[in-house]
């Protein structure tokens, strides 16, 4: 067996254990694989196919403060929506790690769709939809105990789409994603995730190695020009919505939220600085709004509506320059928020990569239309995002 096809096997397949990428993806045995954020800025200062642009920045930035200043978007948005859980306690900790855990790869044409409720729900909120609809129905997706052993047909079942039209996307990788989570948790964690979260001990690198050793679905990286890098991104919002569901408090405090430092010698991998993540639409939404350029090449590829290989270098660079773009913002937007006078009684206003990164996605949500018509978003199927 060739090295490509290994490479090719195990990106088919999904298995990324950190130690097997490291293994084969390395030239250099002491080389680290870079944190998101050491990532993102090699990759944004290497790209050949898309650029950031600082107008677009400051644009975003002010969008993001005006918004933040005004209570339009808060830590505590997330607990409001419809679909996410209406109490932050231990079924919500469970919640969180299945929807996170299946949280990749919505988009199809025509769209999956599941009703409930009275309505219908695309995308990431047709996930939650069809699992809250299975607890109603008595099929609790939260207890690894079901999951572990659900059958296909009734997780067929609990995928249903409004008139059965539209499956949900990479069906089998979820089945398969369900079965593996469910026994290690039962094997390892007495049968739930929030003892893996109590492991962590209220620090997200922890909680990242641990998502990273046993549930290698959360691993997620890629080589670019030689240097393997690292994105997370299922396991960065994770750590996310966990932290916004409990405002920061309790059970979802992380103490290094914002900068963290963290050696894994399992894996020889440096997270420095890594909290900085994107849900898939973010690019499309930078790119609306003049953050994101693409060179000709890859505009002229991304309107065929043609998939970008994951791991490929168009895609890499995507998802690079968003998040380097992100951090950008954030940073922008801080020093708007931290020059601006406000009553000595008034909390200081809460700005990092989690809000904005769920901020730039409501945002698309409900500007989809015009969105969607104006820049294409990219298209990769895989398990990561």
């Amino acid at each position: 067996m060739t090295f490509e096809t290994i490479e090719i096997a195990l990106r088919s397949r999904c298995l990324c254990y950190c130690s097997v990428f490291y293994f084969l993806l390395t030239s250099d045995p002491m080389a680290p694989i870079l944190g998101p954020k050491q990532s993102a800025r090699f990759v944004s200062s290497n790209a050949q196919h898309v650029s950031i642009d600082e107008t677009g920045v400051e644009k975003v930035a002010i969008e993001v403060v005006h918004n933040f200043k005004n209570m339009n978007y808060s830590v505590h948005s997330w607990i409001e929506e419809k679909l996410t859980p209406n109490s932050a306690d231990a079924r919500a900790v469970e919640w969180i790690f299945v929807t996170d855990l299946l949280n990749f790869s919505f988009w199809s044409d025509p769209s999956y769709a599941v009703e409930y409720r009275g309505e219908n729900h695309t995308g990431y909120w047709a996930l939650c939809a069809a699992i809250n609809r299975a607890i109603e129905d008595g099929v609790d997706l939260l207890d690894p105990g079901v999951y572990k052993d659900i059958s296909e047909s009734d997780l067929r079942y609990v995928f249903r789409s409004v008139n059965g039209s539209v499956p949900i996307p990479l069906f089998e990788e979820r089945l398969r994603l369900l079965h593996d989570a469910g026994a290690t948790l039962l094997d390892r964690f007495d049968g739930k995730f929030l003892n893996v979260l109590r492991l962590a001990d209220h620090s997200s690198a922890k909680l990242l190695e641990l998502l990273c050793e046993h549930f290698p679905s959360f691993c997620d990286t890629a080589t670019f020009h030689g240097q393997e890098v690292s994105f997370l991104k299922r396991a960065q919002i994770l750590i996310g919505d966990l932290w916004s569901c409990f405002s920061g408090q309790g059970i979802g405090k992380f103490t290094d939220i914002d900068e963290i430092t963290a050696f894994a010698d399992y894996r020889q991998v440096h997270i420095i600085n890594l909290l900085i993540f994107m849900r898939c639409r973010i690019p499309q939404v930078l790119a609306y709004y003049g953050v994101l350029h693409y060179d000709a090449n890859l505009s002229a590829l991304l309107k065929t509506g043609e998939i970008i290989p994951n791991g490929s270098e168009s895609e890499v660079e995507i998802r690079g320059c968003t998040l380097h773009a992100i951090e950008m913002v954030v940073k922008r937007a801080r020093e708007m928020l931290s020059s601006m006078t406000q009553d000595a009684d008034q909390a200081p206003i809460l700005c990092n990569a989690i809000l904005v990164d769920n901020f730039l996605w409501t945002f698309r949500r409900k500007h989809a239309e015009i969105i969607d018509q104006t820049v294409p978003m990219h298209r990769t199927r895989c398990i990561f995002y």
